[in-house]
């Protein structure tokens, strides 16, 4: 065992500075600093490199975690990284914006025995910001090219680990996105203050540099049908995420001055990039003066209560149905919305919205939490007599996803999909009904991480070797060739 780990017992657990909230309320950058190098060092010597390390089994991408805080508390970052990188294809991502909460410091031995956990997530962002800094990210390159070609249908995480998996196989590979940038939600749903942009735009020109080609856009059904980029490609992966937004089930819902999560969250981040936004111009998905009525609990609507405070809104209020210890989000989320002036509303549902043309109130009711159902969750039951108004000039509804009718907008009939609307795919494979069609994150499994979406993608694209490997060996006149 090296001798600078195991210092959790005399090394107390510390975060990276947070920047006041006073100060971070009033701008979209991100609100913690980064490590410096002996606070990083020291927090990797935190680590007691358990015989079973729960902090990696509980990663969705299984990152070697021990290992590389093990690499980083001997100052060997250039080696911490490749093996960080060797199973993420995005850590400087996941390092900032997965809840580590809840998935490996959540999970970390220390943690559970008292210790305070690793601060797992702060240094794998500081060994990746290390690399990028020093030239040691490099981008996919191929030892030989295979003559084959993968389209990738959607430009979000499951879509870039696949495309830069691809590429390093030696495949051509070109994805079809149907906004102006490639990244999606990366870049359009998650506000700055958790992931600034040009962490994604680096990313994408590293993959570009590689020999990946993006399309941006590029909408399928509307510039070219699934079958036709079926017909221009050896294999498809369908990676579109999902972004049909659930509707809320009350009165009043259409009302004027009240809007989709996701909405709300592009116009904001669209501002942030530079661009002209009328919806924001006109002042209808600007919070600044207004009082905000957040309905959700989950990572989206933390998004939602954060960027309108930042805004400039009167006031900021979450109305959610549970209560704080059976809310989706991330508490660390929660905990900086508290910090920046959030108000959250718990065990309280919507009855009804109230107004003339415009909301101008939410009509809640109490809730208390039910008999747990087979999942194991208990449902919020309303409180009979308990309504409460709630004013508000601006109705935010952060509800969650669900998955477009690819089946229609690809004019493909014959994809199958499962009851939830997701697409129907065989896990060992990856692989849809269709021959040579894949499919991988949101659109397969519903809305969830992009820790989980990066994995899918990774699958799929190991799916797709195999796939089209057997393809090769059945042609015994296929060839490859090899990079100069």
């Amino acid at each position: 065992m090296p001798t600078g780990m195991l210092k959790f017992v005399k090394q107390p657990r510390v975060t990276p500075d947070k920047r006041e909230a006073d100060a971070r309320r009033h701008d979209f950058g991100e609100i913690y600093v980064e490590y410096d190098p002996k606070r990083a060092v020291e927090q990797a010597s935190r680590c007691s490199q358990c015989g079973i390390p729960f902090c990696q089994n509980h990663c969705p991408l299984h990152n070697n975690i021990p290992d590389w805080l093990m690499l980083a508390s001997a100052g060997r970052l250039e080696e911490a990284y490749e093996l960080s990188s060797a199973t993420n294809n995005m850590p400087e991502i996941c390092g900032r914006i997965c809840p580590q909460d809840r998935l490996c410091e959540g999970n970390c031995v220390i943690e559970q025995s008292g210790h305070g956990t690793v601060t797992i997530g702060a240094v794998e962002k500081y060994i990746t910001e290390v690399a990028w800094q020093n030239g040691w990210v490099k981008g996919p390159a191929p030892r030989e090219e295979r003559g084959q070609s993968v389209g990738v249908i959607g430009g979000g995480p499951a879509g870039m680990a696949a495309a830069e998996e691809l590429r390093r196989r030696g495949y051509a590979v070109d994805v079809y996105e149907r906004h102006d940038r490639i990244g999606g939600l990366l870049v359009y749903g998650i506000p700055n203050f958790k992931l600034e942009k040009s962490a994604v735009a680096r990313r994408v020109e590293l993959l570009e540099k590689s020999g990946i080609c993006f399309h941006v856009n590029f909408e399928v059904g509307r510039d070219a049908s699934l079958a036709e980029l079926r017909q221009r490609h050896d294999a498809i992966l369908i990676a579109t995420g999902v972004y049909q937004a659930l509707e809320l089930g009350v009165p009043g819902v259409g009302l004027g001055n009240v809007v989709q999560a996701l909405d709300y969250l592009i116009a904001s981040n669209r501002k942030g990039l530079g661009d002209s936004v009328p919806a924001f111009e006109s002042g209808l998905l600007d919070a600044a003066g207004k009082r905000i009525v957040v309905i959700g609990g989950g990572d989206t609507a933390m998004d939602c209560v954060r960027t309108a405070v930042r805004q400039g809104a009167t006031s900021v209020r979450c109305l959610y149905r549970r209560d704080r210890g059976n809310m989706p989000g991330s508490q660390r989320e929660v905990r900086h919305a508290e910090e920046e002036g959030v108000e959250f509303m718990w065990l309280s549902q919507p009855e009804a919205l109230l107004g003339d043309d415009n909301v101008r109130a939410v009509r809640a009711l109490r809730t208390h939490l039910g008999v747990a159902d087979p999942s194991g969750r208990q449902p919020p039951v309303p409180v009979e007599g308990s309504q409460f108004p709630v004013e508000a000039d601006l109705v935010i509804k952060a509800l969650g996803f669900e998955p477009e009718d690819l089946r229609g907008s690809f004019a493909s009939p014959e994809l199958a999909i499962t009851r939830r609307g997701t697409v129907r795919v065989e896990f060992s494979s990856m692989m849809t009904n269709l021959d040579g069609v894949f499919a991988a994150g949101d659109i397969t499994r519903g809305a969830s991480l992009v820790v989980w979406a990066i994995r899918d993608g990774r699958e799929a694209a190991s799916g797709i070797h195999a796939y089209l490997e057997a393809k090769t060996a059945a042609r015994p006149d296929a060839t490859t060739r090899a990079v100069a």
